[in-house]
């Protein structure tokens, strides 16, 4: 026994784990998920199987959270992962690096493949891509008739180039039957040769609908073109095999429609020319008007209800200072009357004399009360005429009768129609809160 090397269970499934992940690098692997588990940890295990056999998964946090899905029971995916073994129970398993749907997983692995074969064969290389010609008198554009790619070329084109005649070349730009009329209207136009550059593509959307633009048969097609070719598929971020292997790439159809209208530079100049004549004819009738205009922004500033209301108000205050002052100066006089009469009462020691002038105060005090109360009336309805006054002229008395007041999104007050366009948001005071409305018809 104590010539035997004798391994414990620990350094046999360590010994293994060695074995196996300097045997086996990393590795593409395609299968069905299933008993899928998210860990509190935030690790995810499952098994991969398929038809014959099963495999144990672990992803680990690092990992899965670089994930463009989150796998299902069911779910066919296509993994990169290491092949390991987990000591502790002596089982051999999967550590997943990479998880993709087997569906845009296989369709990637496709379009590498196609590229690196076109690749190799120079097609894709920058010594072969032609520019546009200088001068492009008709365009060819093989793309579906009833698109939005049709309309966004034909709408920047009859704003930039109205003088360009344009040739469509209708195909299905997605689906099985794609491939096929994208390559026979391509054909077609190569046949007639009647074209100076060609636009070839379609709308954004998913990778399964542009997918055709990455058909190796239409791309070697794209290379054998007689006139330079700009494709212009998806969106920006959306990148195909045309795109590669064509003369020019465009981000979107609209930008194509730019590229193979940036020659008419002189149309440009000219419109330029005249936009700035006619500026400088603006800014003539302008300076012209401004005095008319400062004049009568003076004129409505010193007809404004602001304006007017101020100085109703500053009167009012004015009023309200001098009934104050008043009442304090009569108060002021009874209080000196009220103190002489008290010292002649105190000079007065008899009580039969004490109780006349008591009586007489007591009459000069109700008579003092009732002036001050006739006063204090008197002022009052004054003022109340004037609050009547003023809150006829104020803007606020004319919104309780029902009227009401518009504002632009400058917060300018509307007063003319020719001041409004449709879609633009306006807001309306009235007597008690306002509202925002859309303005979708406008009479003038």
């Amino acid at each position: 026994m104590q010539n035997k090397d004798i391994y414990t269970v620990s350094r046999l499934n360590s010994e293994v784990r060695m074995v196996l992940e300097q045997q086996f690098q990393r590795i593409w692997l395609q299968g069905e998920v299933s008993n899928f588990v998210a860990a509190a940890s935030g690790h995810w295990y499952f098994s991969l199987k398929d038809s014959g056999a099963q495999v144990k998964v672990a992803m680990f946090r690092q990992s899965n959270r670089m994930a463009s899905i989150k796998p299902q029971n069911g779910q066919q995916v296509l993994i990169k992962a290491r092949i390991s073994v987990y000591e502790p129970r002596g089982e051999y398993q999967l550590l997943a690096e990479l998880l993709e749907d087997a569906g845009s997983g296989a369709l990637q692995l496709q379009f590498e493949q196609v590229k690196a074969r076109l690749l190799a064969e120079g097609l894709l290389a920058s010594e072969r891509k032609r520019p546009l010609p200088a001068m492009i008198q008709r365009l060819g554009v093989v793309t579906s008739p009833t698109g939005a790619a049709i309309r966004d070329i034909l709408t920047v084109l009859k704003r930039r180039a109205p003088g360009m005649q344009i040739i469509v070349y209708p195909s299905l730009v997605q689906g099985s039957s794609a491939v096929a009329q994208l390559c026979q209207a391509l054909s077609l136009a190569y046949q007639r040769n009647e074209v100076d550059a060609i636009i070839i593509g379609r709308g954004g959307g998913s990778l399964e609908d542009l997918w055709c633009f990455n058909d190796e048969q239409l791309a070697r097609l794209i290379a054998k073109s007689p006139v330079p070719i700009v494709s212009a598929v998806g969106h920006e971020i959306d990148v195909t095999i045309s795109d590669f292997v064509a003369d020019i790439r465009a981000a979107t159809p609209s930008a194509a429609a730019e590229l193979v209208s940036s020659d008419q530079l002189h149309l440009l100049e000219r419109v330029q020319r005249l936009q700035r004549a006619l500026l400088q004819a603006q800014r003539q009738q302008l300076q012209r008007f401004a005095p008319k205009v400062a004049q009568l922004t003076q004129r409505l500033q010193a007809r404004h209800p602001s304006r007017q209301l101020q100085q109703q108000q500053q009167r009012l205050d004015e009023l309200s200072s001098q009934l104050l002052r008043r009442l304090q100066q009569r108060l002021q006089q009874f209080k000196q009357q009220q103190a002489s009469l008290s010292r002649q009462l105190s000079a007065l020691s008899p009580a039969k004399k004490l109780q006349q002038h008591q009586q007489q105060l007591n009459q000069q005090q109700r008579l003092l009360h009732r002036a001050m109360q006739q006063q204090l009336q008197q002022h009052q309805q004054r003022w109340q005429l004037l609050l009547a006054r003023l809150d006829t002229v104020s803007p606020l008395a004319t919104l309780a009768r029902g009227y009401s007041i518009s504002f632009d999104e400058q917060n300018k007050v509307l007063t003319d129609s020719n001041q409004l366009k449709k879609g633009q948001l306006v807001r309306t005071k009235l007597a008690q809160g306002a509202f925002v409305a859309e303005v979708t018809a406008i009479e003038r």
